[in-house]
């Protein structure tokens, strides 16, 4: 019976997806409204799309399941992901709006006069893009299996047949609307079922859990946890900033102040969402152990209600937190396709609708391919990988392109290819092998914490010895992205060059 009631809350899921994504289509004609909506999304709308999309899987899901499994260092994830956009408001998110760029290749030419490094931040945007929409794919496919007894490719099957239906649609315009819902029926299906849970606790004796080094900051489970906590802060702090479906929702701002206020709203969103998946992964340390044993961790949220509270009561809960799960499938992986479909249209297929719709098909295509392909790992633990790329490519380009003029083109290039090329290499001995003992798995996992170093030094030596590589326009550029917009410096969307 519970599996009935689960599979009907999915169903309803996609049609309501389906749905809301069919209006979108009633407003979406143009290029633009394809690509940022017109920008014309207001900053509580926006927010709220954005918590839709950035919510994936590996919040959703993941982090109750890593801190089922290594305890209180885990609690940093919830905190970096969040703490990612105060990092984001400071330093980058009302210049890049002002950039008027739509994608950022868009804002990589614009600031460095480039198609080499407009190429190279293509290719990283489309890396992890596929990154990050593999685990959505594997995930949604572990949780339908576990519904109906199917094949694991038929989750992501599903999943990324509704998205790419939604995408063709209206794309931008019409996945704000479909993301915005999303993430208030994902905040509501964490938050109804924890409060069951906490009153079952209560009435239980509120039991607490025995294992004293799962309770301690730096005694989890992982091989060098000091060094691997760290890296793990650097990689969410700084990798907010480059992760191409975040950053394209400050495109469809109104203006930069709206780009800001848009942020902190975000930030009052995510943490409301936050505060319950640690909630979820100590209550399943006490109810089930069993899930930290056999590397089931992923599937604590899914399971603690029909565990703890039984009944109809835990059937409809455990319904209702399996549809915020498939939310969060669809959600993220609509934010990914658009973006990486943006990419692929500008940069390979020519621009303009027809191309962008294209770009759609090949962008979930290739990683629904990757994911009944690859091992299955943690999905937070992937998605954390893609921080970590983010974080050793966009998030130096962004902030040195932002804030320092002496930026130059072959600094750029020289800093995306060295810091994401280590971080890629990072990610796919990882995903390919599986994480090592000792300081090689640790350094290999967790690789933000060297290669984000390494990327800005590159950057920033290789700028100082070829200062004859300053974009020429410069000077006009910085002055777009810091003068306030009452002055119209320059107004207008920025237009690639073709080479």
């Amino acid at each position: 019976m519970s599996s009935s009631y689960e599979l009907a809350a999915v169903l309803l899921v996609v049609a309501a997806t389906v749905f809301i994504g069919a209006f979108g289509l009633r407003l979406s004609r143009t290029t633009s409204d394809f690509y940022v909506a017109s920008r014309t999304v207001s900053p509580l709308w926006n927010a709220s799309a954005i918590g839709g999309e950035y919510l994936s899987a590996a919040s959703f899901l993941g982090i109750a399941g890593l801190v089922l499994v290594h305890g209180a260092d885990m609690l940093w994830l919830p905190v970096g992901w969040a703490g990612g956009y105060l990092i984001l408001l400071v330093l980058v998110s009302a210049p890049l709006r002002r950039s008027g760029a739509y994608t950022l290749p868009d804002f990589a030419e614009a600031r460095l006069e480039s198609m080499r490094v407009r190429r190279t931040a293509s290719v990283l945007v489309i890396l992890i893009g596929w990154l990050y929409l593999m685990p959505q794919f594997q995930s949604a496919g572990l949780v339908l299996r576990t519904l109906v007894d199917v094949p694991v490719w038929m989750g992501g099957l599903l999943v990324a047949s509704v998205v790419t239906v939604n995408v063709l649609s209206g794309g931008m315009r019409s996945i704000t609307f479909v993301q915005a819902f999303q993430y208030w029926l994902k905040l509501t299906a964490l938050a109804v079922p924890v409060v069951f849970l906490l009153l079952a606790w209560r009435a239980d004796g509120a039991p607490g859990i025995a294992d004293q080094d799962w309770l301690l900051p730096l005694e989890g489970s992982r091989d060098h946890p000091v060094y691997a906590t760290y890296s793990l802060i650097l990689a969410t702090f700084l990798g907010t900033m480059g992760l191409p479906h975040v950053l394209v929702r400050f495109y469809t701002n109104p203006d930069g102040r709206a780009a800001r206020r848009t942020t902190l709203a975000v930030l009052s969103l995510l943490g409301m969402f936050y505060l319950l998946p640690a909630l979820y992964g100590a209550l399943g340390r006490i109810y089930a152990p069993d899930l930290a044993a056999t590397g089931g961790g992923d599937a604590v949220v899914l399971t603690l209600p029909g565990r703890v509270i039984g009944g109809m009561a835990g059937d409809l809960l455990g319904a209702l937190v399996t549809a915020g799960a498939f939310a969060a499938f669809l959600s993220t992986s609509s934010g990914l396709t658009v973006s990486v479909a943006g990419v692929l249209a500008q940069d390979i297929l020519g621009g303009g609708v027809r191309s962008f719709r294209l770009a759609t098909l090949i962008a979930v295509v290739v990683p629904l391919a990757l994911a009944a392909a690859a091992r299955s790992l943690p999905v937070a633990d992937v998605v954390g990988l893609a921080f970590a790329v983010a974080a050793s490519s966009f998030c130096p380009l962004l902030v040195l392109g932002v804030w320092w003029r002496r930026l130059t083109e072959t600094g750029a290039l020289a800093g995306l290819l060295v810091g994401g090329g280590l971080a890629c290499g990072a990610v796919i001995w990882t995903i390919a092998s599986g994480p090592l003992d000792g300081w090689q798995g640790a350094l290999l996992a967790e690789p933000a914490a060297w290669t984000v170093p390494i990327a800005f030094g590159v950057m920033v030596a290789t700028s100082l010895l070829t200062p004859g590589r300053i974009p020429a326009g410069v000077a006009r550029t910085m002055v777009r992205l810091h003068a306030p917009e009452a002055l119209d410096v320059d107004r207008g969307d920025w237009r690639p060059r073709r080479s």
